[in-house]
């Protein structure tokens, strides 16, 4: 019956992935009407789950923590074409938009992601174990390249409004790109183990330790999941973009401001991340949640920066990067209480509270100024 079920579930998410990419080309640019707009949410929703499966089934060919940032990666890629393509098409929210579309991912990701895990595997486990070394490596690097790309702007004077010059922004990306490079080597070559799962007595759990110590899957069907994860992950992305005038004119018609848009769909785009570390979360593999957070986070930064600095030499108009002082503030309180989780070592669900708590204040924020 097992073997069954999961017979159906590999060609659910063989066929889904390739339904929803020809909803995508079928629907893009184009006006959709209501009945429309509730199909595309349907494949959407079908996307974002396919994307979890076959992330999982390459994770567990390549293992961990190499598995966690695959996704990762992935999903930013694809984003960061989707904000390079949205910034060329002008509009009034185009200096903005890379800025407001990495601090959504950076609050939703170090908050959100972060302290749900937490909350959920402290509930079930009473406490959340996880590899400070690794974890508090990530942290410092987040902490690092959003200092550099979104405090700083708001503070140089170079430059009118809350922007780099061109030497400053040319040096942000370069920073960027170096110190995500030096991440993903410690992460996946000199320190891997800091960044592998551990128990509660503090044993790492290796590749041997698989769920159920299944057999992992052939190249083949790797190499099969790795391509519907391509298009999973950009039907998610382009249904997410297709959706958003209806989001618009709900959050218009609700006299909302129109920064909620942005988070709406950081919500949608981050969905593949946030399920597949809640699944983690709740094997105990509390490691593998905070290595797909963080990792998001600074696959946000490093990849989103640079893209958008090289994309401004044909662009016109401004790039602009600083944070206003509120969400300052948040960024701010964001590092110090992840400080504060990850030294212990283990946390309970208080701090994934917590977590959720600043993820709250930055949406109330944004519903309300």
């Amino acid at each position: 019956m097992i073997t069954k079920f999961r017979a159906v579930t590999a060609q659910w998410t063989v066929v889904v992935p390739l339904l929803a990419f020809l909803v995508l080309v079928l629907t893009w640019h184009r006006d959709l009407p209501g009945w429309v707009v509730g199909v595309v949410a349907c494949f959407l929703a079908g996307a974002v789950l396919s994307a979890v499966h076959h992330a999982e089934v390459i994770a567990h060919w390549v293992g961990e923590p190499l598995g966690s940032l695959v996704l990762a990666v992935a999903v930013t890629v694809i984003e960061v074409a989707l904000i390079v393509t949205l910034m060329a098409d002008g509009g009034d929210n185009a200096a903005t938009l890379a800025r407001d579309t990495v601090f959504a991912a950076v609050m939703i990701t170090c908050n959100g992601i972060l302290g749900l895990s937490i909350l959920v595997a402290a509930v079930k486990y009473r406490t959340a174990v996880f590899n400070a070394e690794g974890t508090g490596a990530a942290l410092g690097c987040v902490a690092t390249l959003a200092t550099l790309s979104l405090v700083l702007p708001t503070f140089t004077t170079s430059s009118p409004g809350p922007q780099f010059s061109t030497t400053q922004l040319a040096f942000a990306a370069t920073a960027s790109l170096v110190v995500y490079g030096l991440f993903v080597a410690t992460l996946t070559v000199r320190h891997r183990d800091y960044f592998l799962p551990v128990t509660a007595e503090g044993r790492v759990l290796d590749k041997a330790d698989g769920d159920e110590h299944a057999d992992p899957p052939t190249v083949g069907a790797a190499a099969v999941s790795l391509l519907l994860l391509g298009v999973a992950l950009v039907a998610v992305v382009g249904l997410a973009k297709g959706v958003s005038p209806t989001i618009e004119s709900a959050v218009s018609d609700a006299g909302l401001p129109a920064s909620v848009v942005g988070v709406v769909i950081a919500l949608l785009v981050l969905l593949p991340e946030t399920i597949a570390a809640l699944r983690a979360a709740l094997r105990n593999r509390v490691q593998t949640s905070l290595n797909l957070a963080l990792g998001s986070a600074l696959a946000s930064i490093g990849l989103t920066i640079p893209a958008v600095a090289i994309a401004s030499t044909w662009l016109s108009g401004p790039l602009h990067l600083g944070l206003d002082p509120a969400h300052m503030v948040l960024l701010t309180l964001t590092v110090v209480v992840g400080t504060l989780t990850v030294i212990p070592r283990r946390a309970t669900p208080l701090q994934g509270a917590v977590h959720m708590a600043i993820l709250s204040a930055y949406v109330v924020l944004a519903v309300n100024p």
